[in-house]
């Protein structure tokens, strides 16, 4: 018998044996492999018991559970506590969780020193930087959308500025499951927020340090020297862009000088899809339904 008989045999074997016995093995064919996902009651469950975990202890199994793991970050406090646990852990490189950082172009030149510190702080952690499409400095962004687009369109300039370039870098490095910084002590939208949450489009989110207060993550920061903006020593304490964060006062919650003055909290990236967002998907459809009346009207002709 030929070698390539032989090889589609054992293949067939293989399938054969997997079907009878009820399970697949991760070295079997990968389009029987199910693709991973929570059922509410599931996730239900996982939220009970992580929520009475360590930081640490919710890394570990985030990073033994979750395939396609990477950081979100703008290198706020909480995102620089979570690199640096991790970093401490010594992961083997196909472990390592990869870091994702939006250029909005609007981000204090405090923010971006501070990404030259954490490169050099934590050499072995690959950084993946994206920016609004096309676009390289703030002065291109105002040429193709205008000055201030923030105030003449803010939920354009999410899009632009935020959302897409996440959806970009989700789909490019495959991302199915982020850390993020959000905390419940950081108020708003966040009091409620549970360690992990599936968002509308089937993305995995962790809140690693979601029970932690602010005094917990700034005593972490000190205690391990870890890098962190030079803002927060001038009375800042969550940071944005420079056009829509500014330093807050005592007794304010932590993200009450971003967006000060606005019906707003979040931006974008953990909202539910914005109605610009929701105005593109529309367009989109609309696309695909006048290609395919196109082709059956070019059908019906032919015939």
């Amino acid at each position: 018998m030929s070698s390539r008989s032989s090889t589609v045999r054992d293949m067939d074997d293989m399938s054969l044996h997997e079907t009878e016995s009820g399970y697949v093995s991760g070295s079997g064919s990968e389009s029987s492999l199910p693709e991973i996902h929570f059922t509410k009651p599931h996730l239900a469950f996982l939220n009970r018991q992580l929520q009475f975990l360590e930081p640490q202890d919710i890394l570990r199994w985030c990073i033994t559970s979750l395939p396609g793991l990477f950081q979100t970050t703008a290198f706020g406090l909480t995102g620089l506590v979570t690199l640096d646990m991790l970093s401490k852990m010594k992961l083997p490189r196909p472990q390592m969780v990869d870091l994702i950082f939006l250029d909005t172009l609007h981000h204090f030149s405090e923010t971006l020193a501070l990404v030259d510190r954490v490169r050099s702080k934590y050499p072995l952690v690959n950084l993946h930087v994206y920016k609004p499409d096309g676009l390289e400095t703030t002065e291109e962004f105002a040429q193709k959308h205008g000055e201030k687009l923030w105030q003449s369109n803010d939920e354009l300039y999410d899009w632009v500025a935020k959302v897409e370039p996440a959806q970009r870098a989700y789909r490019e490095l495959q991302v199915a499951a982020v850390l993020t910084g959000r905390r419940r002590s950081q108020g708003g939208k966040r009091g409620d927020l549970d360690i992990i949450e599936i968002d509308e489009a089937g993305l995995i989110k962790v809140n690693p340090l979601a029970n932690w207060s602010f005094q917990q993550v700034q005593d972490y920061i000190q205690e391990n020297k870890v890098p962190y903006n030079e803002l927060l020593d001038h009375g800042y304490k969550s940071i944005g862009d420079w056009h829509s964060t500014q330093p807050i006062k005592a007794g304010e919650d932590e993200r009450a000088g971003r967006w000060k003055g606005a019906q707003k909290t979040e931006c974008g990236i953990h909202n539910p899809r914005s109605k610009f967002a929701q105005y593109l998907q529309e367009q989109e459809r609309k696309k695909k339904e006048e290609v395919l009346q196109k082709a059956l009207a070019d059908l019906e002709v032919a015939a």
